[in-house]
């Protein structure tokens, strides 16, 4: 994304929910290319209601909201077998941007179900190609829509993704300040992504590129240190992704890592007017310490350097911090969360994070670090799919919030 608010803000609001859908697709995928035997051990994961040989007719029998094994609410058998749109509602509740909502529309080539059962007959788990369009509003008037496709080729050994949306975010800038400045973000944003598979490893490396048409205005008091405030910049951003996956389920792991370094320079020949350069690391980890706890330790750090546009500095990112509190050249987070599976649909989990910015406005013994606490719940609402959902409740200096989660937090 073209700014660390813009990505903070849209991607988690409207996109995210978008792919997380596409994680459901890829979660029996687990990250790896499988041999014949491995696939078709997968795949038996993903029981469909319909007999193996009617792939091209819709399943004849009644899609259960129950679950057969411990007759609680369960939404499985609806995803595996749903072919075509599929509407996702979103429930937004980021401090940055205000409360509001949205949904995304999604579209699938084949249902995961029917993926599951060319795993047993090709030996290779492949997930279906995602089209989906969604939209979003906020009561402080944040508002975006967007296009999305997510397509594989070679047995998942090559992996595409690229959007397109038009964003109108309002929240604030910080700064020098310790009171916020209200301003506008206006713009077209155009994301491609290419991956390619290393080998049979659970590696990926492809390109990236970013670009980002915007017009800023500040509607309140002007934060004079940013240089032209109010000004039309466009972001041209090239660069390398590189991800490592080991997750047992994409969506709420209880073993297994996740890692992605991104390094990206914004030039003019790319597009951009300004030049500057991000270096982008994250990294999870769950460990299971016992049959039913698992901790989940989670390490990132964001950087840039040059000409960098105010709104695309790097924010500390936690729960119960609001996006863009604490902004500046650079930051870094560290996070713990300890998961009690209390039975086998309901957990309760305790995190704390700390994170600071500093660089360009303070040194970093400068800059003031941020410590957040917080406890939530998921009950597992698809079991067959490891998908859980659940609310977090976070605090941190002077501040509160909640969010409506799907899976985990970290993604």
């Amino acid at each position: 994304m073209p700014g660390y608010v813009t990505h903070g803000c849209l991607q988690r609001n409207l996109a995210a929910v978008l792919a997380l859908c596409i994680a459901a697709a890829t979660t029996s995928v687990s990250a790896q290319t499988l041999d014949g035997t491995a696939a078709a051990k997968q795949a038996d994961q993903i029981v469909a209601p319909d007999k193996p040989g009617t792939l091209t007719e819709p399943t004849k029998e009644k899609v259960s909201w129950h679950s057969k094994d411990d007759s609680n609410f369960d939404a499985s058998d609806f995803l595996l077998n749903h072919r075509g749109a599929l509407p996702v509602p979103m429930i937004i509740t980021e401090p940055a941007i205000g409360y509001g909502g949205g949904v995304g529309l999604l579209f699938f080539s084949e249902s995961m179900a029917d993926a599951a059962r060319n795993a047993k007959e090709t030996g290779v788990m492949t997930p279906p190609n995602i089209t989906a369009v969604g939209g979003m509003y906020t009561e402080n008037g944040t508002w975006g829509a967007g296009l999305m496709h997510f397509h594989t080729w070679g047995g998942d050994a090559i992996r595409y993704l690229g959007g397109l949306a038009k964003v109108n975010m309002k929240t604030d800038y910080y700064g020098l300040s310790s009171a916020p400045r209200s301003y506008q973000l206006n713009g077209w944003l155009l994301v491609q992504q290419v991956l390619f598979r290393i080998g049979h490893s659970h590696w990926y490396i492809g390109p990236r590129y970013t670009y980002f048409d915007s017009n800023t205005h500040f509607t309140g008091q002007v934060a004079q240190e940013v240089g032209l405030p109010d000004a039309q910049r466009r972001i041209g951003k090239v660069g390398l992704v590189i991800d490592y996956d080991s997750r047992d389920n994409m969506f709420f792991p209880n073993r297994g890592s996740y890692m992605e370094l991104e390094l990206q320079a914004a030039r003019p020949w790319a597009g951009s007017s300004q030049s500057f350069e991000t270096y982008n690391g994250r990294g999870y980890t769950w460990l299971p310490l016992a049959r039913d706890w698992v901790l989940g330790l989670r390490l990132d750090g964001r950087f840039s350097a040059g000409d960098t546009p105010f709104y695309a500095q790097p924010y500390v990112k936690l729960r119960g911090v609001q996006q863009g509190r604490y902004q500046d050249q650079n930051a870094a987070m560290v996070e713990a969360e300890v998961r009690w599976n209390v039975t086998p649909r309901w957990s309760v989990l305790g995190f704390s994070g700390a994170g600071r910015a500093w660089g360009k406005w303070k040194s970093f013994s400068e800059a003031d670090a941020v410590v957040s606490v917080g406890a939530g719940f998921r009950y597992l609402i698809a079991a067959k799919l490891g998908l859980a959902v659940g609310i977090d409740v976070a605090h941190s200096k002077g501040e509160n919030a909640f969010y409506i989660q799907v899976g985990s937090a970290w993604r």
